[in-house]
């Protein structure tokens, strides 16, 4: 028998459906974004800042500010509140139980250590890129390259491999909506220099960045295909400019990675 069109769980069944707002809860999408006002440069806000930042009312934000210290995942001092490392725990979560991370774990370690650099791998959330798995090989060349840790995708090699795979429709609308920031000198900014990058990573197959992330830091990155041919991650090899000049990079690493996304295919 066919189910019903209206039955509760024929939505979540197909991925194309979009939820009827009566299914949705509006005090937790409302709360995450309590969590999401938080972020490095405002570590701390008061319940006005954060009224701002989510749209919500004062009263409302006050209230699911409150709500969240009381179950652990905000401290309050005196006006201003701050997360607690409870918050690690959503994180965790999908660490932890999701099927990516725990497949490119082992062959990561093997890439990072056959050639004994550090390397990561990372998805793409909107315009940032989330690394979801880490080896450091005995060399740690950035603070960012752990598990959890988020970065502008466009200053970084994994995330412009992703991006070079998106639609084209979606990949020029990101270029629309982007406001380059200069995080170091080596930082492309321009948009039209941006997306002539872009097509060239698409053509090529990898990309390498400059120290554009941070002063020092040269990276290499290919992409990560499931057995469809989907691109789902990248995986990149990290050095200190010091160490290596950029293009000696290619002849030297790319051989290594590409023999790790072919063996990944197969498990993706």
């Amino acid at each position: 028998m066919q189910e019903p069109a209206d039955h509760p769980d024929s939505a979540l069944e197909n991925d194309n459906l979009q939820p009827a707002k009566r299914d949705l809860i509006a005090g937790l999408e409302k709360g995450l974004q309590v969590i999401e006002a938080f972020d490095q440069e405002r570590s701390r806000l008061s319940i006005a800042e954060v009224a701002q930042r989510t749209g919500l009312t004062r009263a409302a934000a006050r209230r699911y500010l409150i709500t969240l210290v009381y179950l652990g995942y905000m401290r309050q001092d005196q006006k201003l509140f701050s997360l607690t490392p409870m918050v690690l725990r959503l994180g965790q979560s999908y660490l932890h139980s999701a099927r990516l991370p725990r497949i490119i774990q082992p062959l990561l370690y093997r890439l990072a250590h056959s050639v004994e650099e550090a390397a990561s791998a990372g998805v793409l959330d909107h315009d940032q890129l989330v690394c979801i798995a880490a080896v450091s090989a005995g060399r740690l060349v950035s603070t960012t390259l752990q598990p959890g840790t988020r970065v502008p995708a466009m200053c970084t090699a994994n995330g412009r491999v992703l991006l070079a795979h998106l639609p084209q429709s979606e990949m020029e609308d990101l270029l629309v909506r982007w406001q380059p920031e200069a995080i170091t000198s080596h930082t492309i900014v321009n948009k039209e220099r941006m997306a002539l990058e872009i097509a060239r990573i698409r053509q090529q197959g990898y990309a390498l960045v400059d120290q554009e992330l941070e002063l020092g830091l040269r990276t290499m990155a290919v992409p990560l295909r499931n057995f469809r041919g989907e691109v789902v991650a990248a995986m990149n090899i990290s050095v200190h400019a010091a160490r290596m000049q950029l293009d000696d990079m290619v002849g030297r690493y790319l051989p290594a990675m590409l023999k790790i996304q072919i063996e990944l295919a197969a498990l993706l």
